[in-house]
């Protein structure tokens, strides 16, 4: 997919960790990657925000690996222990069109970030054979230009988190002092890229402005932020920094479902720094109060509900539940003997 002359991997310089490894010679940095895309898992599912999702359900890749490297990943499967195979591009379109011929309403890239290169190309290569649906970049946020710039033409909607404007909390839960910095220049950079909410209406066609019942979005950006217990005041950092440059312009998705998770090779110090409980109706209560104090009123906030049996398991065929996932592609399923790059 990419030549080797052109690649960024090698000294690979693609996201802010700046590791300058040679993932071309199989040496992986901080992602834990070389430059060969490997992936989880692709689903229909129907556990995203409902404009994602919408009736068809959103056609999810997950991609092996993670450049951030959160202490508490619920995904840390494949985020940190490795789960996943490696694609090669055929495979990769053919996951592609297989989830928009189950009705998916777009292809939805998770953590893909040390992978942007490859996943470019092959996002290429699927619109010429036949890719119309939109794509969706779910990411952390820890991204700079250099994968910024790959995704200006091709992602139609980004998903990025905003997990912390405090640098402390960004060294603790992280190991990136940066993340705050980094991250809300990357969500910047992607509303001057996706600058109004474009919704697909029944005939496909985008449509501005306010969506009608069980619209897509086709394009534009959502924020989420997971809110984490016992640190509020890095959620309230968040609704203000929401209210003041991109309220109107984006939706906001205040997320309850913080669980902890130490497993996965790594992390080991950071894991231990996560707290240990799931939030309180107190700690929602407040944050409620802070989206009406700051006007907020576009977007999407879970109830909470504690608890881990809707925890993804990148073992099974179906990671989620049945509920949730449909699955179509699995890492552990041998590839056919042929598919056409």
């Amino acid at each position: 997919m990419i030549a080797p002359e052109s690649s960024p991997y090698s000294p690979c310089v693609l996201c802010p960790r700046r590791c300058s490894v040679n993932r071309l010679a199989g040496a992986g940095g901080r992602c834990g990657e070389s430059a060969a895309l490997r992936l989880a898992s692709a689903s229909i599912h129907r556990g995203e925000e409902p404009p994602i999702g919408g009736g068809g359900g959103s056609g999810a890749v997950f991609v092996t690996g993670c450049n951030l490297g959160c202490g508490f990943c619920q995904n840390y499967q494949i985020s940190r222990d490795g789960m996943g195979r490696t694609v090669g591009p055929g495979e990769f379109i053919a996951i592609m069109l297989a989830l928009q011929d189950r009705g998916a309403e777009n292809i939805n890239i998770v953590t893909g970030t040390h992978a942007a290169a490859v996943i470019a190309c092959g996002l290429d290569l699927a619109r010429d054979r036949g890719l119309k649906i939109p794509v969706l970049w779910n990411s952390s946020a820890y991204e700079d230009d250099a994968v910024l710039d790959l995704l200006r033409d091709r992602a139609d909607v980004y998903l990025p988190d905003l997990k912390t404007l405090d640098p402390r909390l960004g060294t603790r839960f992280f190991g990136a002092d940066d993340y705050p910095r980094v991250a809300s220049a990357a969500i910047l950079r992607m509303l001057d890229f996706r600058p109004e909410l474009r919704w697909k209406d029944s005939a496909d066609s985008p449509n501005r402005g306010a969506p009608a019942e069980g619209s897509v979005l086709a394009q534009g950006v959502i924020i989420r932020h997971l809110i984490i217990p016992g640190y509020l005041e890095s959620t309230r950092q968040v609704i203000e920094w929401f209210h003041r440059h991109a309220q109107g312009r984006a939706l906001l998705s205040l997320m309850t479902q913080y669980t902890h998770c130490a497993g996965g090779r790594g992390e080991k110090s950071l894991s231990g720094a996560a707290p240990q409980r799931y939030l309180n109706r107190a700690e929602y209560e407040r944050v409620m109060e802070w989206l009406t104090e700051y006007g907020i009123e576009d977007g999407f906030y879970q109830e909470p509900a504690p608890g881990q049996d809707w925890l993804p398991n990148f073992n099974r065929t179906n990671p989620f539940s049945s509920r949730l996932s449909l699955p179509v592609w699995h890492w552990t399923v041998p590839a056919p003997d042929k598919i056409d790059p």
